[in-house]
């Protein structure tokens, strides 16, 4: 069996090292002891403690490797990326860093090395869906709105993140980038709310966010956008949390002693973000694509699972970023260098691939077209 190294054992990665356990040998590695014994004991899964923002670190712990998936928090992602990069290894990626992942294009394919990123659910399947519909038609505007929350609407946030703090709060200070008319368009991060109505969860609140990430760049659509969902009202203290200064990554003093804001803000949240055993996520996705006069729209409702008790963000993260470690595997995705999941999209044959690896594992994203 084939070697895979999972870098990170958070609640996402562990999911994805558990279902990789499926078809190969898999280590995880993170920093968290207490994460590592729960892998080991529950699932028999070898593990390594180790601190993977040292580079020598992680060159070492997957020199053995035959393919690497990244699930490290986003702030440590562009340089552990690279990292696997230069050791030669095959990837997965889901850290979701802010850096532009097209930087690293040249060094992956001087190394031979197929890396693919933000393969996730949003971005992730969102893109492809759309690069597979860009290949076999000629496409007019691309939609997505994507959401990961709670079931018990629990005061003041009414929110529980399954992933860093940190790279959460990047959702709402990092301006949000689409395409309108063929044209770039940077807008702040949480404006032009909308309310959008979900069949059994009821009306959800959306704002522009920078989820399109390399469907900027690649896809040649003439409108596209992206917007995370949220309960109704989140927008509007999240604005004055950030207006604050409470987001800022900008050191202050206090006593004597320079900190991030951000730090002390995410140190504060993890507790209240923090699923406690059992509760119940559920994500929701809506990817909306218009060819001359038809929409083809596909939703995904997915909940937590009782039986793994694995929250719904880690599955539908998780299995997509799998899935694709496994059509490396197979020999059904070469493409050298860095690649975004559009291009996964674009073979017809890894598209089926992936939606049947989804719906496998009760990840269904329903297909409905009409006529606008």
């Amino acid at each position: 069996m084939k070697n895979v190294i999972v870098l990170g054992a958070g609640l996402v990665g562990s999911v994805i090292a558990k279902d990789l356990l499926k078809n190969f040998n898999v280590t995880s590695v993170d920093l968290d002891p207490d994460t590592l014994d729960k892998l080991k004991r529950e699932n028999g899964i070898h593990t390594v403690l180790s601190d993977l923002s040292k580079e020598k670190n992680v060159k070492n712990v997957i020199k053995d490797a035959d393919f690497v998936v990244s699930a490290v928090p986003g702030f440590m992602g562009y340089s552990t990326l690279k990292y696997i990069i230069e050791s030669g290894k095959n990837v997965v990626d889901i850290a979701f860093f802010p850096e532009d992942c097209f930087e690293l294009d040249g060094l992956a394919k001087k190394h031979n090395v197929t890396a693919i990123v933000d393969c996730g659910v949003a971005p992730g399947m969102s893109n492809i869906i759309c690069g597979y519909y860009n290949k076999i038609m000629k496409v007019d505007s691309f939609k997505c709105l994507v959401g990961g929350l709670p079931f018990e609407r629990e005061w003041p946030y009414e929110y529980k993140a399954v992933f860093s703090p940190i790279d959460a709060i990047e959702e709402y200070v990092r301006p949000a980038r689409y395409i309108q008319n063929g044209q770039l368009v940077v807008r702040p991060a949480l404006s032009d709310p909308e309310h959008e109505y979900f069949e059994g969860i009821g009306t959800l609140e959306s704002w522009n966010s920078d989820g399109l990430r390399s469907l900027a760049v690649t896809m040649k659509i003439p409108d596209m956008i992206e917007k995370t969902l949220r309960y109704p009202g989140t927008i509007e203290y999240l604005k004055v949390l950030r207006e604050t200064g409470l987001f800022s990554f900008d050191e202050i003093e206090v006593k004597g002693v320079k900190i991030r804001p951000v730090d002390v803000t995410a140190k504060l949240l993890f507790p209240k973000w923090k699923l406690k055993e059992g509760q119940e996520d559920f994500t929701v996705l809506r990817v909306e694509i218009v060819s001359q006069g038809t929409k083809y729209r596909y939703d995904l409702f997915d909940r937590y699972d009782k039986t793994t008790r694995a929250t719904s963000m880690s599955r539908t993260t998780g299995y997509t970023c799998t899935a694709a470690v496994n059509l490396l595997a197979e020999g059904k995705f070469t493409r050298k260098g860095i690649c975004p999941p559009e291009y996964i999209g674009e073979d017809e044959t890894c598209f089926s691939y992936i939606i049947n690896y989804l719906e496998g594992r009760n990840v269904i994203y329903k297909l409905t077209s009409g006529v606008v």
